[in-house]
């Protein structure tokens, strides 16, 4: 009996989030009121499709001209050319243009989950761009990366090294994207009522079509990580 009670509570618990997130969900004409210059401060191709797809999609919907910068080639299993092409083409998937991907190919910033990329270096690529693209408001990693790789932990380092020296431009803001427990990423629409609660300055809910757009990108249009790590 109790675990029928409990299948119940879930089911219902499940139906109530998930109605609440249509309802919510997909506004993004009012996310971020004011930024006109939004660029995604990524590590590696896929990147953008695995951590940051509702975030694209939703500023995308709103028509927000984000950009991206991309850190590495990802070429940690030597496929570095191939994750160019498809990281041009999965930001094509979710709305952004060819023109606004950038990627750096630099020795020194190499795809590696046991090298922490140099501040100052990373620093002074990142803040050329921003200040290129005038650039109002930096999206990227938080201090524990998401995931924990190193390389995403670099771009947190750099970032926060700029803004707390003063160095990004007047009205260039930053926003990052919080790393939660193992059993809040795998709960789905469940996690709704933590994460509206714990106060994060911008919460991005997806809807039901942007989940399923964001989720096919990653295996469509980043193959060759597929194959690299599972095949």
């Amino acid at each position: 009996m109790l675990a029928v009670a409990l299948v119940a509570v879930i089911t219902v618990l499940w139906w109530v989030c998930s109605s609440w997130r249509e309802a919510v969900c997909g506004r993004g004409a009012a996310l971020l009121p004011g930024v006109r210059a939004p660029l995604l401060l990524i590590a590696h191709p896929d990147d953008e499709c695995m951590f940051f797809a509702p975030t694209i999609l939703t500023l995308v919907q709103g028509q927000r001209p984000l950009s991206v910068l991309c850190c590495s080639t990802g070429n940690y299993y030597n496929q570095g050319e191939m994750r160019k092409r498809e990281l041009v083409q999965s930001c094509a998937a979710l709305g952004i243009a060819p023109s606004d991907v950038t990627l750096i190919d630099h020795s020194d910033l190499p795809d590696s989950p046991t090298v922490k990329w140099d501040e100052r270096l990373l620093s002074s690529l990142i803040l050329h761009h921003i200040k290129e693209k005038n650039v109002d408001l930096v999206i990227t990693f938080d201090e524990s990366g998401v995931s924990g790789h190193s390389n995403h932990i670099s771009l947190y380092r750099a970032i926060r090294s700029l803004h707390s020296s003063g160095q990004l431009p007047e009205g260039c803001s930053v926003l990052l994207l919080e790393s939660v427990n193992i059993f809040r990423k795998y709960i789905s629409v469940l996690d709704l009522p933590l994460s509206r609660f714990s106060g994060p300055d911008v919460l991005v809910i997806s809807s039901g079509s942007q989940y399923q757009q964001g989720k096919v990108t990653l295996p469509l249009l980043h193959r060759c990580m597929y194959i690299a790590k599972y095949g």
